[in-house]
C-alpha cells in the first residue's frame, strides 16, 4: 500500500489498466493510509514485467487494496497470495476474486508479513513488497525471503518506499534490475539470483 498520492478511480476505488479485466474498477476499504499503486507507477511496473507476468506464482505482502496483485492475475499469473495485517482489507479483496471469477487463483491472509514470511514455503516467481513507509519494514522483509527459501529461481521483488529511504542492499545474489521515482515514491525491481 503505497504512501503516495491515491490512484485514478476516484476516493476508495482502485482501476485494473491492462489485461483480462481492463478498466474494471473495484471499491478498497476507508483504512487509515491505505492507497493504491498509482496507475503510473503500475503501468511502469507492469511494463517492466511483461515477459515474467504469465504464470508466475506472486506475493502480495501489505497488500492494503490488492492492487499489486490484482493487477498481475489480469495480466495473466495464475496464482496470487495476498497477506495484509487489516481483516477489512483481506475480506474486502476476497470479495473482488470472488467478483471476478477467480477465487481458485488467489488466496487471502491475515497476518503481519513478517509472520506470514517466518513460515513461508512458496516458491513465488514475484513478490510485491510495499509496505507503510517510516517502519523499517523492508530490511527484514528482505532477509526473511532470503532465509526461507520461498522464492523461485530468478523472481523478481518490487519495493516500493519513501523516495528518501537509505537504498536498499539485500544482498549478493539481488541484482537491481530497474529502479524509477514517482514524486515521494522511490519503486525497484530486482531479480533474485540463485546463491
Amino acid at each position: 500500500m503505497s504512501r503516495g498520492p491515491k490512484a485514478g478511480g476516484g476516493r476508495g476505488q482502485l482501476r485494473i489498466i491492462g489485461g483480462e479485466w481492463r478498466g474494471r474498477k473495484l471499491a478498497f476499504p476507508d483504512i487509515e493510509g491505505l492507497r493504491p499503486t498509482t496507475d503510473r507507477v503500475r503501468e511502469t511496473l507492469f511494463n517492466w514485467l511483461t515477459p515474467h507476468i504469465h504464470g508466475a506464482r506472486c506475493l502480495d505482502l501489505f497488500a492494503g487494496s490488492g492492487a499489486l496483485g490484482l493487477e498481475a492475475l489480469s495480466r495473466g499469473a495464475s496464482h496470487c497470495s495476498f497477506v495484509d495485517n487489516s481483516r477489512k482489507a483481506t475480506a474486502q479483496i476476497q470479495g473482488h476474486l470472488q467478483t471476478l471469477a477467480a477465487a481458485d487463483r488467489g488466496i487471502c491472509q491475515t497476518a503481519s508479513a513478517i509472520s506470514f514470511l517466518a513460515g513461508a514455503t512458496g516458491p513465488w516467481n514475484l513478490v510485491f513488497l510495499d509496505p507503510p513507509f517510516g517502519q523499517d519494514l523492508v530490511a527484514p522483509c528482505c532477509e526473511l525471503l532470503n532465509t526461507s527459501d520461498c522464492l523461485a529461481a530468478e523472481s523478481r521483488v518490487y519495493i516500493e518506499s519513501a523516495a528518501g529511504d537509505t537504498p536498499l542492499a539485500p544482498g549478493d545474489h539481488w541484482e537491481l534490475h530497474r529502479h524509477k521515482r514517482a514524486g515521494n515514491v522511490s519503486y525497484q525491481l530486482f531479480i533474485v539470483h540463485a546463491r
